[in-house]
């Protein structure tokens, strides 16, 4: 047993999620108000973890969610294929007028002392309406999964996909498979219909079943209603505020191995000081610092997260796996878009202390 995990050892899927697939709109730098035109691309923060895991990692991943039959639907399902996702969906039928949609992101990438800004159209969204009983978790763990994992943001889409995620939860325990949850405490997701005290109680009935928490101390405060450090970090690369959680984390939560964590310290949209933190069944783990010149910030947590597991999957140290974690969100920042374009050989030269010289 390696970080408190029994992680098995083979199966059909190396790495299983639930999750909303979304489409983003990116007019670069251009604000929207401006914007004449925009890349679209491919996301959802479990999708994400899946296709990085898949394209990168090299790795069998797949993604349980909703496909809407429409044009965007079958856009978004071409650049599943293209990752090597291997997807089980529940199929909706568009009416040609207002949805069932696959829902929108809109980001433009800021510059400089701009910040980006983001906002959403997740009307009538297919992912919402996903529900316990969609998928036939029996038959998908029964080929095999070893790693089981979904997040916060689909948790607050509506009062049925928390239910579907502890549902899954429990198949994935039931399987052996090893379970995570990245927090992503999102409040305008949840004031929409619960507010904090619902996302509290449907976030607790999930990470009772789940070994891996992703999340920062906000993530911890605002999901788990852990309190807040009693001294407050000196800086956000300061992981003494992190660690000072850990006890009560695992006081409520005494299932959970691991709590893992980004550190950013933003000092322009495009220049941002980058580190990693692990607690990992008892001992505390520190990436190093890099300075980061960012082109699209979207998905750098999402990175860290699909290159720790990786590594906890393939059995390398502790302090190797949030290097390998650390190294490719690094690295996810400098391409457009949320999921990766790195090569493994890339994150494993950055994890090792490389440099941007010319590769030739």
């Amino acid at each position: 047993m390696k970080y408190g995990l029994n992680i098995p050892g083979a199966g059909a899927l190396d790495f299983l999620s639930v999750g909303a697939l979304i489409h983003r709109f990116d007019p670069g730098i251009i604000p929207f108000r401006k914007a004449t035109e925009c890349q679209i691309h491919v996301s959802g923060g479990e999708f994400n973890c899946a296709a990085n895991l898949s394209d990168c990692f090299r790795m069998n991943a797949g993604i349980a969610t909703a496909m809407v039959d429409y044009p965007i639907g079958d856009l978004i399902a071409e650049r599943v294929r293209a990752m090597g996702v291997k997807p089980f969906y529940k199929h909706f039928k568009h009416n040609g007028v207002n949805g069932p949609n696959m829902a929108a992101v809109y980001s433009d990438r800021g510059w400089g002392v701009r910040a980006p800004v983001v906002f959403y159209n997740r009307a009538n969204e297919a992912g919402a309406m996903l529900k316990p009983g969609d998928f036939d978790w029996k038959a998908i763990f029964g080929a095999g999964v070893r790693w089981f994992h979904s997040g916060g943001i689909f948790a607050a889409l509506s009062e049925t996909t928390g239910q579907l995620i502890a549902e899954g939860m429990q198949a994935a325990k039931a399987a052996g498979a090893v379970t995570s949850f990245d927090l992503n405490y999102r409040a305008k997701l949840w004031n929409i219909w619960g507010g904090p005290e619902r996302a509290l109680s449907v976030i607790s009935s999930i990470v009772k079943h789940v070994d891996v928490l992703v999340g920062n101390e906000e993530d911890l405060q605002m999901g788990l209603g852990v309190a807040g450090p009693e001294v407050a970090a000196k800086s956000k690369l300061d992981p003494t505020a992190f660690f000072g959680m850990i006890d009560k984390v695992i006081a409520k939560h005494p299932n959970v191995k691991i709590v893992a964590t980004t550190l950013r310290e933003v000092h322009s949209t495009n220049r941002h000081s980058w580190s990693a933190v692990a607690w990992i069944d008892g001992k505390t783990y520190l990436a190093p610092t890099a300075e980061l010149d960012v082109y699209d910030r979207v998905g750098g947590g999402d990175g860290f997260a699909s290159g720790f597991f990786y590594g906890m999957m393939t059995g390398e140290e502790p302090e190797q796996a949030i290097k390998l974690g650390w190294a490719h969100g690094a690295l996810i920042t400098t391409y457009p878009g949320d999921t990766t374009m790195a090569t493994l050989d890339q994150v494993k030269a950055f994890a090792r202390g490389g440099s941007a010289r010319i590769q030739r």
